[in-house]
């Protein structure tokens, strides 16, 4: 479907981004374009920028205004280009270049920790146990990709040997929370029919809650090892990684007949590349330098919401603010 308008469009201009035409400068049908280039603002988006963007891109055929003052959509024929030209142009807005027909995912894939919570749950346990600036080091290096995930994971769980269980819980209710735009992005998209599945290289004991008060349909994460009613300083194999995380995004969709093309994959650390390059659109939200190299778009300036813009959802339309 074609993409954006100009002050010159009259009869299509009330219409949705979904189905109104593309408008030329010269009033006419332009030709359809291939991708749109969402421009997002953290806190305003003006005319001026919008403007500002159209130079950049060496003229467009209009724009389409998802939520006046902070989303904006232009009209692409070159994804690559518009990419490379349009990021980093304006202070405080990110960009989401995507193919028009697949902008409504009917697949959301979303990493855990740092991405739809603000804590690494494995750094908060570790504190519990006077371990955290330890457990925490070797977390960092391991989301950028400068160890290997698995080792790294039975490394870090075998310092907790001896922990009361019932700390879990107690860390789930005093220190996990949704990261902002979690809950609205989740929500909406279930509502509009999208599976949403919480894949995290961390523990089922607080993925499977977290899951569940954002609103996913369900969750895969590691499992730890309880015996005597403390921790056993071990994770059940095999161990939910880079490739499992993959894995759990090609079996949702295989299961529901998605095409992968339709599927949204989001993080913050090096295990969720593989998940990232398998998605039709693979986001980098507030993420490592080789998350950010991998993903097709990366979100710095803004919340998770900035996600529903990117789809074409404005704020009315949100289940959940």
């Amino acid at each position: 479907m074609p993409l954006a308008r100009t002050a010159s469009a009259s009869a299509s201009d009330d219409l949705p981004l979904a189905v109104g035409p593309a408008i030329s400068a010269s009033g006419g049908l332009s030709v359809e374009a291939m991708f749109i280039a969402t421009l997002i603002a953290k806190e305003r988006l003006t005319r001026g920028d919008i403007s500002a963007a159209r130079d950049a891109l060496g003229g467009t055929p209009g724009e389409q205004w998802i939520e006046e003052g902070i989303a904006c959509d232009l009209a692409l024929e070159d994804a690559e280009a518009g990419r490379a030209a349009l990021e980093g142009l304006i202070p405080g807005v990110d960009v989401v270049v995507q193919p028009r027909a697949s902008r409504r995912r009917r697949l959301l894939v979303a990493d855990m920790d740092s991405t739809m919570i603000g804590q690494e749950c494995i750094d908060e346990l570790a504190d519990y146990a006077g371990l955290r600036a330890e457990v925490a080091a070797v977390t960092e290096r391991a989301m950028r990709g400068e160890l290997d995930f698995e080792a790294a994971l039975d490394a870090r769980v075998a310092l907790l040997k001896g922990l009361d269980a019932r700390v879990i819980d107690h860390c789930h209710d005093q220190r996990v929370r949704p990261t902002a735009g979690a809950e609205a992005l989740v929500q909406t998209m279930a509502a509009s029919g999208a599976y949403c599945l919480l894949v995290s290289g961390g523990f089922t004991r607080f993925a499977d809650r977290v899951a569940a008060e954002i609103g996913f349909d369900a969750a895969v994460a590691n499992e730890l090892v309880i015996e005597g009613g403390r921790l056993a300083g071990s994770v059940a194999k095999p161990i939910v990684g880079a490739d499992g995380k993959r894995q759990a995004l090609l079996d949702a969709a295989a299961a529901r007949q998605i095409p992968l093309d339709e599927a949204l994959a989001i993080g913050d650390g090096a295990n969720d590349i593989p998940m990232i390059r398998a998605a039709g659109l693979g986001i980098a939200y507030h993420a490592k330098p080789a998350v950010v190299a991998a993903a097709d778009a990366r979100i710095e300036a803004n919340d998770l919401t900035a996600l529903l813009y990117a789809q074409g959802y404005a704020r009315k339309d949100w289940a959940a603010d």
